[in-house]
């Protein structure tokens, strides 16, 4: 299937509601071929009839009727497609990202749909690979949000913790593979040395070179099975391939996108905020916007976000 390839052909393309829907049945359905997700009857096994008022297939089989949305991040959402796959292309191909005020100006949408539409489509962005980095891997933390002095008293009340304290800043893990160029990071409780050598072990493999800066909580990583060098950033940056300077460069789009787009971000939310900026990052290479927003519109099978899971009113939610 053809896919635009500027944002102004991507605009024109979907503006059709038909368009949009043959565009999602061909990713997630076999040449297009819908399958009722009901009593999982293929096309080939039982006919499907198509209702052209309704925008919807009935299944022979179990008589139920089901839209190209079911079981995927649109559904139950009243919200036209067009308006999805354009806040989409938007989401995955501006550098800094794209704020909810923008994409409820531009869509003429209200500011809170907007919202949640961008985060039920990062969401959609979460990478969910298992493989193992086997490096050379570039280990660094950073810490993201605003000081408790330059915010509201009940803001500031509200980030009290215990020890006389506040929560300043939401801690973040990164790991860049210098072999592939793609990075993972996560939201970390602390920065102590069980949390970051704990997420090494899950996501990196045995043997691998590991380059960190002098943070003590990387001690101990060679008695793991890794090879492990350091940068003291007192004294270098850079010494021959012994620096972290990519994982930096990701901090440097991460905190740009954040402080720029969208100024602030609870703690709560933060992980999805990674997820987009990691798929931007780490599809920039070998990709155009138009294989990278294919790639993101392939992902939207089997991921739901209800506003309950999304506000953390609903038990089970992420």
């Amino acid at each position: 299937m053809q896919m635009p390839e500027t944002l102004i052909e991507a605009i024109r393309y979907f503006s059709d509601e038909q368009t949009c829907i043959n565009a999602v049945a061909y990713l997630r359905w076999e040449d297009g071929s819908p399958v009722c997700p009901k009593c999982n009857a293929a096309q080939g096994e039982r006919n499907h009839y198509w209702l052209t008022t309704q925008k919807r297939w009935k299944c022979y089989a179990c008589r139920k009727q089901f839209s190209v949305k079911v079981g995927t991040i649109f559904e139950d959402s009243p919200i036209g497609l067009d308006k999805w796959l354009t806040a989409l292309w938007l989401l995955v191909n501006c550098k800094n990202g794209v704020s909810s005020y923008e994409i409820s100006r531009d869509l003429g949408i209200s500011q809170k749909a907007a919202w949640f539409v961008l985060q039920r489509l990062r969401h959609v962005l979460k990478d969910t690979t298992v493989i193992p980095m086997k490096g050379p891997v570039e280990a660094d933390e950073s810490f993201h949000g605003g000081k408790p002095k330059n915010m509201h008293r009940s803001r500031r009340l509200k980030m009290r913790v215990a020890m006389n304290g506040y929560e300043e800043k939401t801690a973040v893990f990164g790991m860049l593979d210098r072999e592939t160029r793609k990075v993972r990071a996560q939201v970390v409780p602390n920065v102590k040395r069980e949390t970051l050598q704990r997420a090494i072990l899950d996501r990196v493999g045995f043997g691998a070179t590991v380059y960190s800066d002098g943070w003590p909580g990387y001690d101990g990583l060679d008695a793991k099975g890794f090879i492990h060098e350091t940068v003291n950033h007192v004294e270098e940056y850079v010494r021959g391939q012994v620096h972290t300077q990519a994982i930096e460069n990701f901090w440097s789009l991460l905190k740009r996108g954040l402080n720029g787009t969208y100024v602030a971000v609870e703690p709560y939310h933060m992980d999805r905020y990674l997820d987009e900026a990691m798929f931007r990052f780490n599809h920039r290479i070998g990709h155009t916007d138009s294989t990278r927003f294919a790639q993101a519109l392939a992902q939207v099978v089997s991921r739901r976000l209800t506003y309950k899971e999304l506000t953390g009113k609903e038990a089970g939610s992420c």
